[in-house]
């Protein structure tokens, strides 16, 4: 589940090993110098993986607060998706305990597109949730969007609709709203929620539960198409059920980096029975 919009540029700098070997007084996770920012320049100027971008500069503390997430509805980038590839979750151990993946590789039915964090204003669906803060695609094999509200401590899911109004939309709320991420995302963390999901999809009357169980099981660096970053990885786990009959079930890793948000998801396919897996439904990583 998108949850938010990656935001910078691309770029490269001398080599670092820490904050002191750089003028600019921040070394990458990849290993080179950012930038000295030019404050004339505008906002968004020299905004590199994994160095100051258009919203902060990240400062590897551990922690993705509210504030550093792109949570802002107009926000834009572009993801690098596949559908039904092959890639493995578990990634690679590294020399301090910490976990490394690489999603810089072409992956079979790539294609790229331009995912943004939609306003409310003027959505045919803005008076069914008036306190939305912004939709968002929820998967790439499908259109339906969902409505969000940011919220100090966390950020819910309030509902999810069809791009266009008619006979066949789709308008479900959740009641009480899912809780999506418990703010700030800090590793160890952990959140659940369970809602009654009802309302209208493709046009018939439905209604169902969903559980949200979450955590931060992992932290490392996540390599993208866009750039490396550190990471905290979200690990999200879905359940559906009908009158106590399971219907649907899936798990949903995002990687989060500060100031940019989840430059990285994968979504598995439909009643994973495995922790870690390797042929996701979905994945969609950060790109140029």
């Amino acid at each position: 589940m998108l949850v938010a919009i990656g935001c910078g540029g691309t770029g490269s700098g001398p080599s670092c090993t820490e904050d002191a070997d750089c003028p600019s007084r921040f070394c990458r996770a990849d290993g080179t110098c950012a930038p000295v920012v030019d404050a004339d320049a505008g906002p968004g100027a020299d905004a590199l993986p994994d160095a100051p971008s258009e919203l902060c500069a990240p400062d590897h503390d551990g922690n993705v607060e509210l504030a550093e997430l792109p949570h802002t509805p107009g926000k834009m980038a572009t993801y690098r998706v596949a559908l039904d590839a092959a890639f493995d979750t578990a990634g690679t151990a590294t020399t301090d305990g910490a976990r490394r993946w690489d999603l810089t590789g072409q992956l079979a039915n790539d294609v790229d597109r331009s995912l943004s964090l939609e306003s409310p204003t003027g959505a045919w669906w803005s008076a069914r949730f008036p306190d939305a803060t912004y939709a968002s695609l929820l998967a790439a094999d499908a259109d339906l969007l969902g409505v969000f509200r940011v919220e100090p401590a966390q950020l819910v899911l309030l509902g999810v609709v069809s791009p266009e109004a008619g006979t066949f939309r789709t308008e479900l709320a959740y009641d009480p709203p899912a809780k999506i991420l418990a703010l700030p995302v800090t590793a160890g963390g952990a959140w659940s929620s369970t809602s009654t999901v009802s309302g209208t999809a493709q046009g018939a009357i439905v209604a169902y539960t969903e559980r949200y169980s979450a955590r931060v099981d992992q932290v490392g660096t996540m390599a993208t198409p866009y750039g490396e970053f550190p990471v905290v990885r979200v690990a999200t786990d879905l359940s559906r059920s009908s009158l106590g009959t399971p219907i649907g079930a899936t798990r949903t890793f995002s990687w989060i980096a500060e100031c940019f948000g989840p430059v990285a998801t994968v979504r598995s396919q439909d009643f994973e029975s495995e922790t870690e897996f390797s042929d996701p439904a979905e994945v969609r990583r950060l790109a140029p």
